[in-house]
């Protein structure tokens, strides 16, 4: 016998399942969207224990004749396609023909439905990807698609779930991206038996957008650039967040993940975002669909545009225009050598902007900074150093090449000039500081020691569900950094405590860039995970560029990176800490 084969058929649907059907929102995804394609104005979601032990969606659209259904649960069939050139003119949600016949052959699966010719329902049983078993039953209008004991048939699919409450939030996601999507959608979400969400129908699905996200003040932003529509509801610069989870994107109604077209609507903030941010919110693109290829991920979650870089040139320009910011004129101008605190500037309008948008976006954006005006110099309060410099450190007996510099001057609030016995030595003050702040959080948490900061009053932090879901799995390693959480429903948490090491950064921003970390190195060493979440960590408590620094402040600074183990020069971001310009070297570039 030869070594190639045909694999049996159930074999050939679970590897199709392990591509389609990673987790239990993909099935509810894949789901939801094919009762949008068949015209459901309500649609239910049920799920008991994460989505694990039931997944149940029923939609009132259209419904299938028993013909139909029998051909829908088998592989490569769709009502979405017919021709290889309809494959160029993707309208639908779904159409590869593969979700049913997937998610049958990894569960107890059950599909009930009726059209509006039959007055029975027709009802299909599949166990596993076994011969389907048939029925009328009695049900109204539309289709019912219930999935038990996802992956019972597959265990090793089931070690890489996570909790129940990790899972069940990532199916609310997937129903809050499915509202975002569809204005005129009713929605409801019933977990263990409980509804714990709807969604009623809106008039727009901007309304929704500031329905979802009332707290982060979203604003409008509409245009049309090279036959390319945008429609977008953005939060203000300052309540950006670290990583694109909380931005939105639909192209053609379907929600995608797409770094590019982030990154797209993040520059069009020009110098208001700093790298790494990106607004919260939704947007809305629509172009021509043959523009879009939709064929290039099993999930259907990514695209590919014809012309890409004129989309994201348009999607920028837009938002740009929107906001009143460039980002086509390079970096905002440096202040004047006068001025010793740096701050970012609006960028003049662009060419393609209105001309009437910058000065209300100007305006408007400093409203929203709390009426410190956006350009120009600002007065920023003096910042001690009193952690670094406590006698119970021991820092006045430490002793190296760096305690020994004698500090000389701080450059733009920025740069710490120094003298030592061979040159001149210049610092990065937040580099500095940051990599100190590092060291004493991961010798304090290898200790089990980290001291804790009580919050006069707890800050209640509004989240994604999956994010407190995450944070609620990962309450242990969370308590360890120093952070006492508590969840507060399913959508928020309060900070009732901070590392004491990194008291002056907002317990906000601690507890979103935490999620950001935690979610992004979910599959690193647990010692990695550490060592990123502390340095962001440390990054937020740290000195920041415009803080004024005493010369006693400094000192105990320099000290401070002399008591640091293995110190290699660098912040644990990467980035140099110190630079040394010996007198030779000066005095060479001088003709002595």
């Amino acid at each position: 016998m030869g070594i190639i084969r045909i694999l049996p058929g159930d074999l050939v649907d679970q590897i199709a399942a392990g591509e389609v059907v990673e987790r239990p929102a993909s099935v509810a995804k894949e789901l939801i969207e094919n009762a949008l394609d068949a015209g459901a104005r309500t649609l239910t979601v049920e799920l008991e224990e994460g989505g694990v032990r039931l997944l149940r969606v029923t939609d009132d659209g259209v419904g299938m004749s028993p013909e139909d259904a029998r051909l829908a649960v088998q592989r490569h069939a769709t009502s979405k396609i017919q021709h290889k050139d309809d494959l160029t003119h993707i309208t639908t949600l779904g159409f590869r023909g593969e979700a049913l016949p997937s998610i049958a052959s990894v569960s107890r699966f059950t599909l009930r439905t009726r059209d509006a010719e039959h007055e029975a329902a027709f009802e299909l049983r599949i166990d596993g990807g076994g011969a389907p078993s048939a029925h009328e039953v009695g049900a109204a209008r539309g289709t019912s698609v219930e999935v038990r004991d996802l992956f019972y048939n597959v265990p090793a699919r089931r070690k890489f779930l996570k909790s129940t409450a990790t899972e069940a939030a990532q199916v609310g996601d997937v129903c809050v991206r499915a509202a975002l999507g569809e204005a005129g959608l009713r929605l409801v979400v019933i977990r263990d038996g409980r509804k714990a969400r709807e969604f009623l129908p809106v008039p727009d699905v901007r309304q929704r957008a500031r329905q979802l996200f009332a707290e982060d003040r979203l604003e409008a932003v509409e245009g049309e650039r090279d036959g390319v529509r945008v429609r977008a509801m953005l939060s203000p610069p300052e309540r950006a967040r670290t990583g694109a989870t909380q931005l939105h994107v639909y192209v053609n109604g379907r929600a995608v993940k797409d770094r590019a077209l982030s990154r797209a609507i993040a520059f069009g903030y020009g110098s208001l975002l700093s790298g790494g941010k990106y607004p919260v919110g939704a947007l809305w693109l629509t172009l021509d669909p043959e523009r879009v290829d939709v064929n290039v991920h099993p999930q259907k979650a990514e695209v590919r545009f014809a012309g890409g870089r004129e989309v994201l040139d348009a999607v920028t320009r837009i938002v740009a225009g929107s906001l009143g910011t460039s980002a086509f004129r390079g970096p905002a101008p440096r202040p004047a050598p006068s001025d010793p605190a740096p701050h970012p500037e609006v960028p003049a309008a662009g060419p393609d902007a209105p001309r009437a948008a910058l000065p209300r976006a100007a305006g408007y954006w400093e409203e929203r900074l709390g009426g410190m005006p956006v350009a120009g110099p600002a007065p920023t309060p003096p910042r001690s150093y009193p952690v670094l410099a406590a006698p119970e450190l021991g820092l006045a007996d430490v002793h190296g090449p760096r305690s020994k510099l004698r500090f000389v001057a701080q450059l733009r609030r920025t740069f710490l000039v120094c003298e030592g016995p061979e040159g001149v030595v210049f610092l990065d003050q937040h580099a500095a500081d940051e990599r100190v702040r590092f060291d004493r959080l991961a010798r304090a948490h290898r200790e089990r020691s980290v001291a804790l900061q009580r919050l006069l009053l707890p800050e209640r932090v509004e989240l994604a569900e999956a994010d407190v879901a995450l944070l609620v799995e990962e309450e242990a390693l969370v308590a360890s950094l120093g952070l006492d959480l508590a969840a507060m429903g399913a959508t928020s948490i309060a900070v009732r405590a901070v590392p004491a090491l990194v008291s002056r950064a907002a317990p906000e921003k601690l507890v979103r860039d935490l999620v950001v970390e935690l979610g992004r190195d979910g599959a690193r060493a647990f010692g990695d995970r550490v060592d990123r979440v502390l340095a962001t960590m440390a990054c937020h408590g740290a000195i920041r560029a415009g803080d004024a620094i005493a010369p006693e402040e400094a000192q105990a600074l320099l000290r401070a990176l002399d008591a640091i183990e293995h110190f290699a020069g660098h912040c644990p971001h990467g980035r140099p800490v110190v630079h040394e310009l010996s007198f030779a070297e000066l005095e060479r570039k001088v003709g002595r």
